[in-house]
Protein backbone atom coordinates (compact mmCIF):
# COMPACT_ATOMS: atom_id res chain seq x y z
CA UNK A 1 0.00 0.00 0.00
CA UNK A 2 2.84 2.40 0.77
CA UNK A 3 4.45 1.86 -2.59
CA UNK A 4 1.11 2.58 -4.29
CA UNK A 5 0.76 5.84 -2.28
CA UNK A 6 4.22 7.07 -3.39
CA UNK A 7 3.39 6.34 -6.99
CA UNK A 8 0.21 8.44 -6.74
CA UNK A 9 2.21 11.36 -5.34
CA UNK A 10 4.68 11.15 -8.17
CA UNK A 11 1.82 11.16 -10.64
CA UNK A 12 0.32 14.20 -8.89
CA UNK A 13 3.70 15.97 -8.93
CA UNK A 14 4.13 15.23 -12.61
CA UNK A 15 0.63 16.52 -13.24
CA UNK A 16 1.47 19.69 -11.32
CA UNK A 17 4.60 20.23 -13.41
CA UNK A 18 2.59 19.51 -16.51
CA UNK A 19 0.00 22.07 -15.44
CA UNK A 20 2.70 24.65 -14.76
CA UNK A 21 4.23 23.97 -18.15
CA UNK A 22 0.80 24.40 -19.71
CA UNK A 23 0.40 27.77 -17.98
CA UNK A 24 3.80 28.89 -19.24
CA UNK A 25 3.01 27.76 -22.76
CA UNK A 26 -0.39 29.47 -22.58
CA UNK A 27 1.13 32.75 -21.38
CA UNK A 28 3.82 32.68 -24.05
CA UNK A 29 1.30 31.76 -26.75
CA UNK A 30 -1.14 34.47 -25.74
CA UNK A 31 1.59 37.06 -25.58
CA UNK A 32 3.09 35.96 -28.88
CA UNK A 33 -0.36 36.02 -30.48
CA UNK A 34 -1.06 39.44 -29.04
CA UNK A 35 2.28 40.81 -30.20
CA UNK A 36 1.82 39.31 -33.65
CA UNK A 37 -1.67 40.77 -33.95
CA UNK A 38 -0.45 44.10 -32.64
CA UNK A 39 2.44 44.14 -35.11
CA UNK A 40 0.34 43.37 -38.16
CA UNK A 41 -2.48 45.66 -37.03
CA UNK A 42 -0.03 48.48 -36.43
CA UNK A 43 1.59 47.88 -39.81
CA UNK A 44 -1.79 47.86 -41.54
CA UNK A 45 -2.91 51.06 -39.81
CA UNK A 46 0.42 52.72 -40.64
CA UNK A 47 0.04 51.69 -44.29
CA UNK A 48 -3.46 53.14 -44.37
CA UNK A 49 -2.28 56.40 -42.79
CA UNK A 50 0.62 56.54 -45.25
CA UNK A 51 -1.68 55.99 -48.22
CA UNK A 52 -4.08 58.68 -47.00
CA UNK A 53 -1.29 61.15 -46.38
CA UNK A 54 0.42 60.43 -49.70
CA UNK A 55 -2.88 60.73 -51.54
CA UNK A 56 -3.58 64.07 -49.85
CA UNK A 57 -0.06 65.29 -50.62
CA UNK A 58 -0.46 64.33 -54.26
CA UNK A 59 -3.88 65.99 -54.54
CA UNK A 60 -2.67 69.15 -52.84
CA UNK A 61 0.42 69.32 -55.06
CA UNK A 62 -1.81 69.11 -58.13
CA UNK A 63 -3.86 72.04 -56.84
CA UNK A 64 -0.70 74.05 -56.12
CA UNK A 65 0.70 73.19 -59.54
CA UNK A 66 -2.50 74.43 -61.14
CA UNK A 67 -1.81 77.92 -59.74
CA UNK A 68 1.91 77.62 -60.50
CA UNK A 69 1.21 76.63 -64.09
CA UNK A 70 -1.20 79.54 -64.50
CA UNK A 71 1.42 82.00 -63.27
CA UNK A 72 4.17 80.52 -65.45
CA UNK A 73 1.89 80.46 -68.48
CA UNK A 74 0.93 84.09 -67.88
CA UNK A 75 4.59 85.10 -67.95
CA UNK A 76 5.60 82.95 -70.92
CA UNK A 77 2.63 84.10 -72.98
CA UNK A 78 3.65 87.72 -72.45
CA UNK A 79 7.35 87.42 -73.27
CA UNK A 80 6.91 88.04 -76.99
CA UNK A 81 4.86 91.17 -76.32
CA UNK A 82 7.52 92.46 -73.93
CA UNK A 83 10.25 91.74 -76.52
CA UNK A 84 8.31 93.76 -79.10
CA UNK A 85 8.02 96.70 -76.65
CA UNK A 86 11.68 96.82 -75.58
CA UNK A 87 12.39 99.79 -77.84
CA UNK A 88 9.29 101.61 -76.54
CA UNK A 89 9.66 101.00 -72.80
CA UNK A 90 6.71 103.22 -71.91
CA UNK A 91 4.50 100.51 -73.42
CA UNK A 92 5.78 97.87 -70.98
CA UNK A 93 3.35 98.95 -68.29
CA UNK A 94 0.48 97.76 -70.50
CA UNK A 95 2.17 94.34 -70.66
CA UNK A 96 2.09 94.10 -66.86
CA UNK A 97 -1.51 95.31 -66.78
CA UNK A 98 -2.49 92.66 -69.32
CA UNK A 99 -0.86 89.89 -67.26
CA UNK A 100 -2.88 90.83 -64.17
CA UNK A 101 -6.14 91.43 -66.04
CA UNK A 102 -6.02 88.08 -67.88
CA UNK A 103 -4.81 85.99 -64.93
CA UNK A 104 -6.73 86.26 -61.63
CA UNK A 105 -4.04 84.37 -59.69
CA UNK A 106 -1.45 87.09 -60.42
CA UNK A 107 -1.45 90.01 -57.96
CA UNK A 108 1.47 91.97 -59.37
CA UNK A 109 3.79 92.10 -62.36
CA UNK A 110 6.79 94.03 -63.64
CA UNK A 111 9.09 94.13 -66.64
CA UNK A 112 12.46 95.20 -65.22
CA UNK A 113 15.12 96.27 -67.70
CA UNK A 114 18.73 95.22 -67.22
CA UNK A 115 20.60 98.28 -65.86
CA UNK A 116 22.11 100.24 -68.76
CA UNK A 117 20.26 98.33 -71.48
CA UNK A 118 18.70 101.61 -72.61
CA UNK A 119 20.86 104.68 -72.20
CA UNK A 120 17.80 106.84 -71.75
CA UNK A 121 16.65 104.71 -68.79
CA UNK A 122 19.56 103.47 -66.61
CA UNK A 123 16.93 101.81 -64.38
CA UNK A 124 13.44 101.07 -65.61
CA UNK A 125 10.88 98.77 -63.97
CA UNK A 126 7.16 99.61 -64.35
CA UNK A 127 5.13 97.63 -61.82
CA UNK A 128 1.39 97.00 -61.76
CA UNK A 129 -0.50 95.62 -58.78
CA UNK A 130 -4.16 95.05 -57.97
CA UNK A 131 -5.47 96.72 -54.87
CA UNK A 132 -8.16 95.34 -52.49
CA UNK A 133 -10.83 97.40 -54.24
CA UNK A 134 -10.05 95.60 -57.52
CA UNK A 135 -8.42 98.57 -59.25
CA UNK A 136 -5.03 98.41 -60.94
CA UNK A 137 -2.27 100.61 -59.65
CA UNK A 138 0.94 101.30 -61.57
CA UNK A 139 4.18 102.47 -60.00
CA UNK A 140 7.91 102.14 -60.52
CA UNK A 141 10.35 99.79 -58.79
CA UNK A 142 13.31 101.80 -60.05
CA UNK A 143 13.89 103.63 -56.77
CA UNK A 144 16.93 104.09 -54.58
CA UNK A 145 15.13 102.48 -51.66
CA UNK A 146 14.16 99.27 -53.47
CA UNK A 147 17.18 98.65 -55.76
CA UNK A 148 15.50 96.01 -57.91
CA UNK A 149 18.72 94.89 -59.73
CA UNK A 150 19.89 93.27 -56.47
CA UNK A 151 16.67 91.44 -55.78
CA UNK A 152 16.58 87.63 -56.00
CA UNK A 153 13.66 87.64 -58.44
CA UNK A 154 15.81 89.70 -60.83
CA UNK A 155 19.28 88.18 -60.46
CA UNK A 156 18.41 84.46 -60.33
CA UNK A 157 16.57 84.06 -63.68
CA UNK A 158 19.40 85.92 -65.44
CA UNK A 159 21.97 83.74 -63.69
CA UNK A 160 20.06 80.53 -64.52
CA UNK A 161 18.96 81.75 -67.95
CA UNK A 162 15.51 80.39 -67.28
CA UNK A 163 12.38 80.59 -65.14
CA UNK A 164 12.80 80.93 -61.38
CA UNK A 165 10.49 80.94 -58.35
CA UNK A 166 11.79 83.28 -55.68
CA UNK A 167 11.86 82.79 -51.96
CA UNK A 168 8.72 84.15 -50.25
CA UNK A 169 9.09 87.80 -49.25
CA UNK A 170 7.09 90.78 -48.08
CA UNK A 171 7.00 93.13 -51.03
CA UNK A 172 6.99 96.58 -49.47
CA UNK A 173 8.05 98.26 -52.69
CA UNK A 174 5.34 96.79 -54.89
CA UNK A 175 2.32 94.77 -53.87
CA UNK A 176 2.69 95.29 -50.08
CA UNK A 177 1.74 91.62 -49.48
CA UNK A 178 3.48 88.36 -48.62
CA UNK A 179 4.18 86.82 -52.00
CA UNK A 180 6.36 84.71 -54.21
CA UNK A 181 7.49 85.73 -57.65
CA UNK A 182 7.97 83.78 -60.83
CA UNK A 183 10.40 85.54 -63.16
CA UNK A 184 11.71 84.84 -66.63
CA UNK A 185 14.51 86.58 -68.56
CA UNK A 186 13.67 88.37 -71.82
CA UNK A 187 16.16 88.37 -74.67
CA UNK A 188 16.24 90.90 -77.50
CA UNK A 189 16.59 90.05 -81.19
CA UNK A 190 20.37 89.78 -80.79
CA UNK A 191 20.05 87.19 -78.02
CA UNK A 192 21.13 89.57 -75.26
CA UNK A 193 19.33 89.52 -71.93
CA UNK A 194 17.36 92.74 -71.92
CA UNK A 195 14.89 92.44 -69.05
CA UNK A 196 13.12 90.22 -66.56
CA UNK A 197 9.35 89.75 -66.61
CA UNK A 198 7.57 88.61 -63.44
CA UNK A 199 4.29 87.45 -61.95
CA UNK A 200 3.68 87.89 -58.21
CA UNK A 201 1.39 85.47 -56.36
CA UNK A 202 0.01 86.13 -52.90
CA UNK A 203 0.49 83.34 -50.37
CA UNK A 204 -3.04 83.76 -49.00
CA UNK A 205 -4.42 81.11 -51.37
CA UNK A 206 -1.65 78.70 -50.38
CA UNK A 207 -2.41 79.18 -46.68
CA UNK A 208 -6.09 78.52 -47.29
CA UNK A 209 -5.41 75.47 -49.48
CA UNK A 210 -2.96 73.82 -47.09
CA UNK A 211 -5.16 74.65 -44.12
CA UNK A 212 -8.02 72.71 -45.72
CA UNK A 213 -6.11 69.40 -45.58
CA UNK A 214 -7.87 67.13 -43.06
CA UNK A 215 -6.32 63.66 -43.08
CA UNK A 216 -7.01 63.27 -39.33
CA UNK A 217 -8.70 65.66 -36.86
CA UNK A 218 -5.47 66.67 -35.09
CA UNK A 219 -3.17 66.47 -38.12
CA UNK A 220 -1.79 69.66 -39.63
CA UNK A 221 0.15 70.66 -42.74
CA UNK A 222 3.12 72.89 -43.51
CA UNK A 223 4.95 74.28 -46.51
CA UNK A 224 8.61 75.29 -46.35
CA UNK A 225 10.50 77.24 -48.96
CA UNK A 226 13.66 76.41 -50.86
CA UNK A 227 15.68 77.87 -47.99
CA UNK A 228 13.70 76.04 -45.32
CA UNK A 229 11.58 79.04 -44.24
CA UNK A 230 8.04 78.32 -43.01
CA UNK A 231 5.69 79.57 -45.74
CA UNK A 232 2.54 78.01 -44.27
CA UNK A 233 2.32 76.80 -40.69
CA UNK A 234 -0.42 76.51 -38.01
CA UNK A 235 1.72 78.75 -35.79
CA UNK A 236 1.46 82.04 -37.69
CA UNK A 237 4.27 83.54 -35.59
CA UNK A 238 6.71 81.19 -37.34
CA UNK A 239 5.73 82.15 -40.92
CA UNK A 240 8.66 83.84 -42.69
CA UNK A 241 10.35 84.37 -39.32
CA UNK A 242 11.72 80.92 -38.52
CA UNK A 243 13.31 78.19 -40.59
CA UNK A 244 12.94 74.48 -40.06
CA UNK A 245 16.61 74.27 -39.06
CA UNK A 246 16.06 76.99 -36.42
CA UNK A 247 13.03 75.10 -35.18
CA UNK A 248 15.11 71.90 -34.97
CA UNK A 249 17.46 73.48 -32.44
CA UNK A 250 14.53 74.07 -30.10
CA UNK A 251 13.25 70.48 -30.23
CA UNK A 252 14.23 67.57 -28.01
CA UNK A 253 14.60 65.39 -31.12
CA UNK A 254 16.83 67.91 -32.87
CA UNK A 255 18.57 65.20 -34.89
CA UNK A 256 15.30 63.93 -36.30
CA UNK A 257 14.07 67.42 -37.22
CA UNK A 258 17.43 68.20 -38.80
CA UNK A 259 17.22 65.07 -40.91
CA UNK A 260 13.69 66.06 -41.90
CA UNK A 261 14.97 69.52 -42.84
CA UNK A 262 17.75 68.04 -44.98
CA UNK A 263 15.37 65.66 -46.74
CA UNK A 264 12.78 68.34 -47.49
CA UNK A 265 15.39 70.83 -48.72
CA UNK A 266 16.81 68.10 -50.95
CA UNK A 267 13.40 67.72 -52.61
CA UNK A 268 12.88 64.17 -51.37
CA UNK A 269 9.60 62.32 -50.89
CA UNK A 270 9.12 60.17 -47.81
CA UNK A 271 8.14 60.02 -44.15
CA UNK A 272 9.82 60.29 -40.74
CA UNK A 273 8.87 59.88 -37.09
CA UNK A 274 9.87 62.79 -34.83
CA UNK A 275 9.47 63.36 -31.10
CA UNK A 276 8.32 66.82 -30.06
CA UNK A 277 7.11 67.95 -26.63
CA UNK A 278 7.01 64.37 -25.43
CA UNK A 279 4.86 63.18 -28.33
CA UNK A 280 5.76 61.17 -31.41
CA UNK A 281 4.65 62.68 -34.70
CA UNK A 282 4.72 61.10 -38.16
CA UNK A 283 5.70 63.52 -40.91
CA UNK A 284 4.90 62.78 -44.56
CA UNK A 285 6.51 65.11 -47.07
CA UNK A 286 6.84 65.64 -50.82
CA UNK A 287 8.31 68.38 -53.04
CA UNK A 288 6.29 70.80 -55.15
CA UNK A 289 7.70 70.63 -58.68
CA UNK A 290 9.75 73.55 -60.05
CA UNK A 291 9.14 75.82 -57.05
CA UNK A 292 11.69 74.45 -54.59
CA UNK A 293 8.93 74.22 -51.95
CA UNK A 294 8.23 71.15 -49.85
CA UNK A 295 4.78 70.19 -48.58
CA UNK A 296 4.34 68.12 -45.42
CA UNK A 297 1.56 66.59 -43.33
CA UNK A 298 2.17 65.99 -39.61
CA UNK A 299 0.05 63.33 -37.89
CA UNK A 300 0.43 62.65 -34.14
CA UNK A 301 1.19 59.05 -33.26
CA UNK A 302 -1.75 59.01 -30.88
CA UNK A 303 -4.08 60.00 -33.72
CA UNK A 304 -3.00 57.01 -35.81
CA UNK A 305 -2.53 54.34 -33.18
CA UNK A 306 -4.63 55.59 -30.25
CA UNK A 307 -7.51 53.19 -30.85
CA UNK A 308 -5.08 50.31 -31.37
CA UNK A 309 -3.44 51.01 -28.00
CA UNK A 310 -6.83 51.09 -26.31
CA UNK A 311 -7.73 47.75 -27.85
CA UNK A 312 -4.31 46.41 -26.84
CA UNK A 313 -4.89 47.32 -23.20
CA UNK A 314 -8.28 45.64 -23.25
CA UNK A 315 -6.83 42.56 -24.89
CA UNK A 316 -4.13 42.44 -22.22
CA UNK A 317 -6.75 42.56 -19.46
CA UNK A 318 -8.66 39.77 -21.18
CA UNK A 319 -5.46 37.75 -21.42
CA UNK A 320 -4.82 38.18 -17.70
CA UNK A 321 -8.38 37.14 -16.97
CA UNK A 322 -7.95 34.12 -19.23
CA UNK A 323 -4.77 33.08 -17.46
CA UNK A 324 -6.48 33.36 -14.06
CA UNK A 325 -9.30 31.21 -15.36
CA UNK A 326 -6.78 28.62 -16.56
CA UNK A 327 -5.17 28.57 -13.09
CA UNK A 328 -8.54 28.10 -11.48
CA UNK A 329 -9.46 25.27 -13.83
CA UNK A 330 -6.06 23.55 -13.50
CA UNK A 331 -6.35 23.68 -9.68
CA UNK A 332 -9.75 22.07 -9.34
CA UNK A 333 -10.04 19.86 -12.45
CA UNK A 334 -8.12 16.82 -13.59
CA UNK A 335 -5.71 18.87 -15.62
CA UNK A 336 -3.92 16.25 -17.64
CA UNK A 337 -7.03 14.40 -18.73
CA UNK A 338 -8.83 17.59 -19.57
CA UNK A 339 -5.84 18.91 -21.47
CA UNK A 340 -5.46 15.85 -23.66
CA UNK A 341 -9.18 15.62 -24.21
CA UNK A 342 -9.40 19.23 -25.31
CA UNK A 343 -6.37 18.87 -27.56
CA UNK A 344 -7.85 15.82 -29.25
CA UNK A 345 -11.22 17.49 -29.64
CA UNK A 346 -9.64 20.57 -31.17
CA UNK A 347 -7.58 18.49 -33.54
CA UNK A 348 -10.60 16.54 -34.68
CA UNK A 349 -12.61 19.73 -34.99
CA UNK A 350 -9.98 21.38 -37.18
CA UNK A 351 -9.79 18.30 -39.39
CA UNK A 352 -13.54 18.05 -39.76
CA UNK A 353 -14.43 21.75 -40.12
CA UNK A 354 -13.28 22.02 -43.71
CA UNK A 355 -15.12 18.87 -44.66
CA UNK A 356 -18.25 20.17 -42.93
CA UNK A 357 -17.90 23.47 -44.75
CA UNK A 358 -17.54 21.58 -48.03
CA UNK A 359 -20.65 19.54 -47.32
CA UNK A 360 -22.64 22.64 -46.36
CA UNK A 361 -21.60 24.44 -49.53
CA UNK A 362 -22.44 21.46 -51.74
CA UNK A 363 -25.84 21.16 -50.06
CA UNK A 364 -26.72 24.67 -51.24
CA UNK A 365 -26.77 23.73 -54.91
CA UNK A 366 -28.86 21.17 -56.81
CA UNK A 367 -26.91 17.94 -57.21
CA UNK A 368 -29.51 15.27 -58.03
CA UNK A 369 -29.78 14.54 -61.76
CA UNK A 370 -31.84 14.26 -63.80
CA UNK A 371 -33.19 17.33 -62.01
CA UNK A 372 -36.68 17.09 -63.50
CA UNK A 373 -37.23 13.42 -64.41
CA UNK A 374 -40.92 13.94 -65.06
CA UNK A 375 -40.29 16.47 -67.83
CA UNK A 376 -39.68 15.37 -71.42
CA UNK A 377 -38.86 18.86 -72.71
CA UNK A 378 -35.62 19.32 -70.76
CA UNK A 379 -32.38 17.40 -70.27
CA UNK A 380 -30.26 19.19 -67.72
CA UNK A 381 -27.12 18.51 -65.68
CA UNK A 382 -24.65 20.52 -63.61
CA UNK A 383 -21.34 19.95 -61.89
CA UNK A 384 -19.16 21.94 -59.45
CA UNK A 385 -15.58 20.89 -58.66
CA UNK A 386 -13.96 23.30 -56.13
CA UNK A 387 -10.19 23.78 -56.29
CA UNK A 388 -10.03 23.64 -52.48
CA UNK A 389 -12.32 22.23 -49.82
CA UNK A 390 -14.61 25.21 -50.41
CA UNK A 391 -14.77 27.56 -53.36
CA UNK A 392 -16.42 30.58 -54.91
CA UNK A 393 -18.21 29.13 -57.95
CA UNK A 394 -21.95 28.60 -57.95
CA UNK A 395 -24.85 27.48 -60.08
CA UNK A 396 -28.53 27.18 -59.37
CA UNK A 397 -31.80 26.55 -61.20
CA UNK A 398 -35.46 25.90 -60.62
CA UNK A 399 -38.75 25.99 -62.55
CA UNK A 400 -41.51 28.42 -61.63
CA UNK A 401 -44.68 28.88 -63.68
CA UNK A 402 -43.22 26.96 -66.66
CA UNK A 403 -40.13 29.16 -66.71
CA UNK A 404 -36.66 27.81 -66.00
CA UNK A 405 -34.63 30.22 -63.84
CA UNK A 406 -30.92 29.44 -63.87
CA UNK A 407 -27.58 31.09 -63.12
CA UNK A 408 -23.84 30.51 -63.05
CA UNK A 409 -21.43 32.67 -61.06
CA UNK A 410 -17.76 33.00 -60.16
CA UNK A 411 -16.64 34.89 -57.04
CA UNK A 412 -13.31 36.69 -57.16
CA UNK A 413 -10.81 34.92 -54.95
CA UNK A 414 -10.82 31.43 -53.48
CA UNK A 415 -11.26 29.62 -50.20
CA UNK A 416 -13.50 30.51 -47.27
CA UNK A 417 -14.09 34.22 -48.13
CA UNK A 418 -15.18 33.30 -51.64
CA UNK A 419 -17.44 30.53 -50.31
CA UNK A 420 -19.21 32.97 -48.00
CA UNK A 421 -19.82 35.38 -50.89
CA UNK A 422 -20.98 32.40 -52.97
CA UNK A 423 -23.54 31.49 -50.31
CA UNK A 424 -24.85 35.07 -50.17
CA UNK A 425 -25.05 35.25 -53.98
CA UNK A 426 -26.95 31.99 -54.27
CA UNK A 427 -29.38 33.02 -51.50
CA UNK A 428 -30.04 36.37 -53.18
CA UNK A 429 -30.70 34.64 -56.50
CA UNK A 430 -33.14 32.20 -54.91
CA UNK A 431 -34.95 34.96 -53.05
CA UNK A 432 -35.23 37.39 -55.97
CA UNK A 433 -35.93 34.81 -58.69
CA UNK A 434 -38.75 33.51 -56.54
CA UNK A 435 -40.71 36.71 -57.13
CA UNK A 436 -39.12 38.51 -60.11
CA UNK A 437 -39.53 37.40 -63.73
CA UNK A 438 -36.95 39.62 -65.45
CA UNK A 439 -33.29 38.55 -65.28
CA UNK A 440 -32.30 42.22 -65.40
CA UNK A 441 -34.34 42.96 -62.29
CA UNK A 442 -32.85 39.94 -60.54
CA UNK A 443 -29.29 40.94 -61.42
CA UNK A 444 -29.82 44.64 -60.64
CA UNK A 445 -31.28 43.96 -57.21
CA UNK A 446 -28.55 41.44 -56.44
CA UNK A 447 -25.95 44.01 -57.45
CA UNK A 448 -27.54 46.66 -55.22
CA UNK A 449 -27.52 44.37 -52.19
CA UNK A 450 -23.98 43.09 -52.80
CA UNK A 451 -22.51 46.55 -53.50
CA UNK A 452 -24.06 47.92 -50.33
CA UNK A 453 -22.37 45.31 -48.11
CA UNK A 454 -19.16 44.82 -50.11
CA UNK A 455 -16.60 45.95 -47.54
CA UNK A 456 -14.12 43.29 -48.69
CA UNK A 457 -14.14 44.58 -52.30
CA UNK A 458 -14.97 41.16 -53.73
CA UNK A 459 -17.08 40.85 -56.86
CA UNK A 460 -18.99 38.12 -58.71
CA UNK A 461 -19.16 37.45 -62.44
CA UNK A 462 -22.69 36.24 -63.01
CA UNK A 463 -24.94 34.98 -65.81
CA UNK A 464 -28.69 34.84 -65.17
CA UNK A 465 -31.23 33.40 -67.60
CA UNK A 466 -34.97 32.83 -67.71
CA UNK A 467 -36.15 30.24 -70.28
CA UNK A 468 -39.82 29.99 -71.21
CA UNK A 469 -40.33 26.22 -71.45
CA UNK A 470 -43.38 26.60 -73.70
CA UNK A 471 -41.96 28.94 -76.34
CA UNK A 472 -38.19 28.48 -76.00
CA UNK A 473 -37.77 32.24 -75.55
CA UNK A 474 -34.66 32.92 -73.44
CA UNK A 475 -34.12 36.23 -71.64
CA UNK A 476 -30.77 36.71 -69.99
CA UNK A 477 -28.49 39.24 -68.36
CA UNK A 478 -24.72 38.88 -68.18
CA UNK A 479 -22.72 40.54 -65.38
CA UNK A 480 -19.12 40.26 -66.52
CA UNK A 481 -19.24 36.47 -66.99
CA UNK A 482 -17.79 34.62 -69.97
CA UNK A 483 -20.29 33.95 -72.74
CA UNK A 484 -22.06 30.55 -72.73
CA UNK A 485 -21.93 28.23 -75.73
CA UNK A 486 -25.10 27.61 -77.76
CA UNK A 487 -25.65 24.40 -79.72
CA UNK A 488 -27.86 24.64 -82.81
CA UNK A 489 -26.69 23.20 -86.10
CA UNK A 490 -23.29 24.43 -85.00
CA UNK A 491 -21.49 25.49 -81.82
CA UNK A 492 -21.35 29.23 -81.26
CA UNK A 493 -21.13 31.73 -78.39
CA UNK A 494 -24.24 33.39 -77.05
CA UNK A 495 -23.98 37.12 -77.82
CA UNK A 496 -23.56 38.93 -74.50
CA UNK A 497 -23.04 42.44 -73.29
CA UNK A 498 -20.20 42.41 -70.83
CA UNK A 499 -21.79 44.65 -68.16
CA UNK A 500 -19.99 44.95 -64.81
CA UNK A 501 -19.69 42.08 -62.32
CA UNK A 502 -21.91 42.16 -59.24
CA UNK A 503 -20.73 44.17 -56.25
CA UNK A 504 -18.66 46.85 -58.03
CA UNK A 505 -21.04 49.75 -58.79
CA UNK A 506 -24.34 50.02 -56.95
CA UNK A 507 -26.33 51.96 -59.55
CA UNK A 508 -25.04 50.23 -62.68
CA UNK A 509 -27.59 49.93 -65.51
CA UNK A 510 -27.56 46.26 -66.54
CA UNK A 511 -28.73 45.46 -70.07
CA UNK A 512 -31.02 42.54 -70.85
CA UNK A 513 -30.81 40.40 -73.99
CA UNK A 514 -32.85 37.58 -75.47
CA UNK A 515 -32.70 34.76 -78.01
CA UNK A 516 -35.06 31.95 -79.03
CA UNK A 517 -34.20 28.28 -78.52
CA UNK A 518 -35.69 25.65 -80.78
CA UNK A 519 -36.16 21.95 -80.32
CA UNK A 520 -32.83 20.15 -79.71
CA UNK A 521 -30.92 23.42 -79.05
CA UNK A 522 -28.69 23.48 -76.00
CA UNK A 523 -26.82 25.90 -73.76
CA UNK A 524 -23.53 25.22 -72.03
CA UNK A 525 -22.53 27.59 -69.20
CA UNK A 526 -19.21 27.36 -67.42
CA UNK A 527 -16.72 29.34 -65.34
CA UNK A 528 -13.22 30.37 -66.36
CA UNK A 529 -11.77 27.47 -64.37
CA UNK A 530 -12.55 25.35 -67.44
CA UNK A 531 -10.73 27.27 -70.17
CA UNK A 532 -7.97 28.48 -67.80
CA UNK A 533 -7.11 25.05 -66.39
CA UNK A 534 -3.29 24.71 -66.53
CA UNK A 535 -1.06 21.71 -67.00
CA UNK A 536 2.45 21.38 -65.60
CA UNK A 537 3.78 23.40 -68.58
CA UNK A 538 1.43 26.27 -67.72
CA UNK A 539 -0.57 25.74 -70.92
CA UNK A 540 -4.28 26.61 -70.80
CA UNK A 541 -7.05 24.18 -71.70
CA UNK A 542 -8.57 26.92 -73.87
CA UNK A 543 -11.71 27.37 -75.94
CA UNK A 544 -10.63 25.19 -78.85
CA UNK A 545 -10.17 22.06 -76.73
CA UNK A 546 -13.50 22.74 -75.06
CA UNK A 547 -15.33 22.96 -78.40
CA UNK A 548 -13.65 19.76 -79.60
CA UNK A 549 -15.00 17.89 -76.58
CA UNK A 550 -18.51 19.33 -77.07
CA UNK A 551 -18.82 18.45 -80.79
CA UNK A 552 -20.08 14.92 -80.09
CA UNK A 553 -23.81 14.56 -79.37
CA UNK A 554 -24.42 13.20 -75.84
CA UNK A 555 -26.83 13.53 -72.96
CA UNK A 556 -26.39 16.51 -70.64
CA UNK A 557 -24.70 14.41 -67.95
CA UNK A 558 -22.41 12.73 -70.49
CA UNK A 559 -21.36 16.13 -71.84
CA UNK A 560 -20.28 17.29 -68.38
CA UNK A 561 -18.43 14.07 -67.63
CA UNK A 562 -16.63 14.30 -70.98
CA UNK A 563 -15.52 17.88 -70.23
CA UNK A 564 -14.39 16.92 -66.73
CA UNK A 565 -12.43 13.93 -68.00
CA UNK A 566 -10.81 15.99 -70.77
CA UNK A 567 -9.68 18.62 -68.26
CA UNK A 568 -8.37 15.97 -65.88
CA UNK A 569 -6.37 14.31 -68.67
CA UNK A 570 -5.02 17.67 -69.86
CA UNK A 571 -4.02 18.94 -66.42
CA UNK A 572 -2.36 15.70 -65.39
CA UNK A 573 -0.31 16.05 -62.20
CA UNK A 574 -0.67 19.82 -61.98
CA UNK A 575 -2.84 21.00 -59.06
CA UNK A 576 -6.28 22.38 -59.89
CA UNK A 577 -5.82 26.15 -60.08
CA UNK A 578 -9.45 27.29 -59.99
CA UNK A 579 -12.97 26.10 -59.31
CA UNK A 580 -14.71 24.37 -62.22
CA UNK A 581 -18.45 24.79 -62.74
CA UNK A 582 -20.47 23.32 -65.63
CA UNK A 583 -24.15 23.68 -66.48
CA UNK A 584 -25.72 22.04 -69.57
CA UNK A 585 -29.30 22.80 -70.63
CA UNK A 586 -30.71 20.73 -73.51
CA UNK A 587 -34.05 22.17 -74.65
CA UNK A 588 -36.44 19.56 -76.10
CA UNK A 589 -39.63 21.60 -76.10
Amino acid sequence: MKKREITDKEVARQSAWGGLLLIIVAVVTLEATSLTQYYFSRRGIKQEATQRAESELEATELKIMDVVNQAEAAVRNSVWIAQWCLNTPDSLVRVTQRIITDNPVVKGSTVALVPGYLKKYPLFSPYTTIRPDGKLESLSLATEEYDYPSQEWFTKPIELDGGYWSEPYYDEGGGDILMVTYSLPIKDVKGHTAAVITADISLDWLTELVGSIHVYPTAFSMVVSRAGQFMVCPAETLVMKTSLSDFARQMEDSTGVSQLNDAMLAGQTGSMSIRARGMVNHVFFAPVSRTGWSLSIVIPDEEIFGSLKTVGRRVFLLQVLGILMILFILRYVARNQMKYKQLNERKEKIQSELQVAHNIQMSMIPKIFPAFPERKDLDMAAMLVPAKEVGGDLYDFFIREERLYFCVGDVSGKGVPASLVMAVTRSLFRSLAGRETSPTQIVSQMNTSMSDMNESNMFVTFFCGVLDMKTGHLEYCNAGHNAPLIFTDKIDMVPVMANLPLGIMQEFDFQQQSIDLHHDDALFLYTDGVTEAENINHELFGDERLEEVMHTRRTAQEHLEAVRDAITAFVGEAPQSDDITLLFIHYLG
